[in-house]
This record gives C-alpha cells, structure tokens and sequence, in this order.
C-alpha cells in the first residue's frame, strides 16, 4: 500500500467502539421491539382470505369494473377519491402558505415562529383517522368530511416543507433588488415568488400523491372515496369486486406516480 495513503489510514481515528456501541443498541431496541409484540403466525382464516383477494384479483367482476354509468361502478369511486384528495391538497396547501412564513424565523420574531411550530406539531401529530371520525360527527359521512380532514392533515407536512424552502431564498436577489429602488411589491412579485413557486408546486405534487393512498384508508371510516366499498365488498365476500377495486386502485395510484414523478423531476431541474 502507498506509504501515504497508509499515514492517512492511521490518523483515521478508531471507530470501533462506536460502531460496537451503535450496534449493541440497535440490537437491544431489536430485542425490545420483539418482546413487545405478540407473534402469533397466521390465522388459517386469514390464508384463506388472502387466496380470495388473489384470484378475486386474477377474475375481476369486469361489468363493476368499466362502470362508466352508475355511481356504484369503479371509475366513479375511483373519481370521487382523486377529488377528495385533490380538493384536500389544494386548500391545504393554500392554507399552509401563510402558516410557513409564521414559522419561518428569517420573517417573523423567533416567539411568533416558535408558537407556530408548536401548533404545527399538534395537527401532525393526531392521525388522519382520527380526524376523519371527528369530521364525520361533525359534517356527516361523506366525501365532504374526507376533504376536511385531507385539508388539515396536509397543512402540517406541506407547511414543513414550505419553511425549508423559504429559508433557502437568495437573500442576494432581494437585496439588489432594494438597492435598484423596487416596491415590496415587485420584490414579492420578481424576486420572492418565482424562487417560491416552482418548489412549492414540487411540494404540493408530493403531498397529494400521499393524500390519494390516504383518501383510499380514509373511505373506511366513511370519509368518502373506494374504501368504504373495498370493505363492504369483503365483509360480503364479493371477491370478485374485491378484485375490481384493487386493478383499479393500482391502476390510478401507478399513473399519478409516474405524472407527479416526472412533473415534480421537470419542475425541480428545470
């Protein structure tokens, strides 16, 4: 070996006992973790029900799935989810442009950024079907409490996001800006909002391709959208329209993927 990359190599220093310490701990947390949880192996049941979903998937009901003329059919529930979580996303994101510039401390004093944080924090933190059985107290089962809880549940990871684009704006463009004598308007027009704009987009693409698979668990709370069908279908043993529903859940969630990943990609790189 070359003498100097030898030197180098002894000056490393030891990492040993810090990897054997990572190491010991993650095997303990591993151990923990089993302990915890009660392994039971599988329900003969539910080997039965999985073969069912299976071949339900493998022989479709194909008059439920092309539906195009009834509410009942796929393409229906299958419009209804994408609504729900695009209407969700729109007003969530709208509603998390003004909350990101209140947690952002560059903009606002650190108290007024710090508090806004903390309720942040409190929306994220209760799950989303949690908030869909309290909107449905509220407004009733349907898509309309599926739309409240995507709005909110959006706002605390899209606003997040938000932040750490705002805190990576060009301060330089801004401050040539002020030196050339413009408005708060035209920084906010010129120099703010084209730097925002197309990150913000990439965040928003993001987040409502998770609010589609959310809307989709959403549905089997009664918040609208194919879930509350995916159930009653199994409940009822329908596998073949068990198998409907899934094809066409694939379906949508494989082409919003790869439109969001390539609009995000073109957005992001220009």
């Amino acid at each position: 070996m070359n003498k100097a990359v030898q030197l180098q190599l002894e000056k490393e220093p030891n990492r040993k006992l810090y990897l054997s310490t990572i190491g010991i701990i993650l095997a303990a947390l591993l151990v923990w973790s089993f302990m915890g949880v009660n392994i039971t192996g599988f329900d003969p049941r539910g080997t039965q029900i999985a073969s069912n979903i299976f071949w339900g998937i493998l022989s479709p009901d194909l008059a439920f799935l092309f539906d195009f003329r009834t509410a009942g059919g796929v393409p229906y529930l299958l419009f209804e989810t994408i609504a729900i979580a695009f209407l969700g996303t729109i007003f969530g994101s709208l509603l998390a442009i003004p909350i990101s510039f209140l947690m952002s401390p560059s903009v606002v004093s650190k108290p007024v950024a710090f508090v806004t944080r903390l309720v942040v924090i409190f929306i994220r933190t209760i799950p989303s079907l949690v908030y869909g059985l309290m909107f449905i107290r509220v407004t009733g089962p349907g898509p309309y409490a599926g739309v409240l809880t995507m709005s909110l549940t959006s706002i605390g990871m899209i606003s997040r996001l938000y932040v750490d684009v705002i805190e990576n704006l060009d301060r330089g463009v801004l401050e040539a800006m002020t030196s050339m004598g413009c408005n708060t308007y035209e920084k906010i027009r010129y120099g703010i909002l084209p730097q925002l704009f197309s990150n913000f987009l990439s965040v928003t693409i993001y987040r409502y391709d998770m609010n589609l698979r959310d809307a989709t668990i959403l549905g089997l709370v009664g918040a609208g959208g194919i879930g509350a069908p995916l159930i009653f279908a199994m409940r009822s043993y329908r596998w073949n329209e068990v198998g409907s529903i899934l094809i066409g859940l694939v379906i949508l969630i494989l082409a919003v993927e790869i439109f969001s990943n390539k609009l995000r990609s073109k957005l992001v790189n220009g």
